[in-house]
């Protein structure tokens, strides 16, 4: 049987008349019935580690909207966590981990990263049991960018200095690291798709603020190295590139050196000249904050992307993630105004 059939013929190059939606951030505080399950499991940490949690946080926004894809209920961390660097979940403060000024030390051993990953796999194929055929699955993984400026500062929000200082001080060293960080992303990823992802999403969440060379250097070659990797292993694999809030000349690169099926776009981001422009899919790009805003502000927010895109491959989605205030009313004013 083909699954997930609206986005992966959106994927192949195919046109839908009604563009498939998915959210990123689809499955979380906006949802009560997240906010449930996340104070039984106790933890984010075990919440997304669970099998049987992680699988059902991913199917209630299917269950509740209908969405035509599902993305896995994971975090980006587990890559560095599957690398022995330990990752803690504070409440009210995000993740925070041990900062790192050099490229050893990490576990490399391949053994030891399945064994990691293991109850991530065994999520994929319990969601896959519980979705409709026509939904697609999604995994996901973070860029090798993104997740060096996490290693490199020991959080998020420092603006990239820590890893950029590394980058520009030690080139050869935070190449190294790149590199172990896209070793195991491109591992992560294949096993996903082995465990019933229909494609997969590549986050770099921290690819704006980049001068052109170094972009190219930390953003653009690492992915390319990645889904060189993937397909290489899995010749059909689908896979979409986020290179978050990268310059318009930054998406272009982005996509010609990589050869991803789809780029999703960040809310600034043109969406008719990337239709018109891009030469492959376009996911995207609501304003999370139109979302939150509804009304009349929505629906002409909808309609001017619908337009842009109209005739070309396109998954409806936001420009980032749904913020956990979005009301429940304006996801299904939003489903209504695309699917209408």
């Amino acid at each position: 049987m083909k699954y997930g059939r609206k986005v992966v013929a959106v994927l192949e190059g195919g046109v839908e008349k009604t563009p498939p939606v998915w959210l990123m951030r689809q499955a979380g505080r906006y949802l009560p019935e997240y906010r449930e399950l996340r104070a039984k499991a106790g933890s984010f940490w075990k919440l997304a580690l669970t099998p049987d949690y992680a699988a059902e946080v991913t199917l209630q926004p299917i269950r509740r909207f209908g969405f035509d894809a599902a993305i896995l209920f994971s975090d980006i961390l587990t890559v560095p966590e599957a690398l022995g660097q330990k990752v803690t979940f504070t409440e009210g403060e995000g993740p925070s981990l041990v900062p790192v000024t050099s490229a050893q030390g990490f576990d490399t051993n391949r053994e030891n990263w399945s064994s990691y990953f293991e109850p991530v796999y065994e999520a994929l194929r319990l969601t896959r049991v519980g979705l409709p055929p026509e939904t697609t699955l999604l995994g996901f993984a973070g860029a090798p960018w993104t997740l060096a400026t996490y290693l490199a500062a020991g959080a998020g929000g420092d603006e990239q200095k820590a890893a950029k200082l590394w980058a520009y001080r030690d080139p050869q060293g935070f190449a190294g690291l790149l590199d172990i960080l896209g070793q195991c992303v491109a591992f992560h990823l294949i096993r996903q798709i082995d465990a019933g992802a229909d494609a997969v999403q590549i986050f770099d969440s921290w690819a704006s603020g980049l001068p052109a060379a170094l972009y190219e250097q930390v953003v653009v070659e690492p992915t390319k190295k990645i889904v060189a990797q993937v397909r290489a292993a899995r010749p059909d694999a689908r896979i979409i590139g986020f290179p978050r809030a990268a310059t318009l000349a930054g998406y272009e690169s982005y996509v010609r050196a990589t050869g991803v099926d789809a780029v999703s776009l960040d809310t600034a981001a043109p969406m008719d000249w990337a239709a018109k422009n891009l030469g492959c899919a376009v996911q995207g790009n609501l304003d999370p904050i139109a979302l939150i805003a509804g009304g009349a502000a929505l629906d002409r927010a909808v309609d001017n992307i619908l337009a842009a895109t109209a005739g070309k491959p396109h998954i409806f989605n936001l420009g980032h993630g749904i913020l956990p205030e979005t009301p429940i009313a304006h996801v299904e004013q939003l489903l209504k105004r695309i699917r209408a």
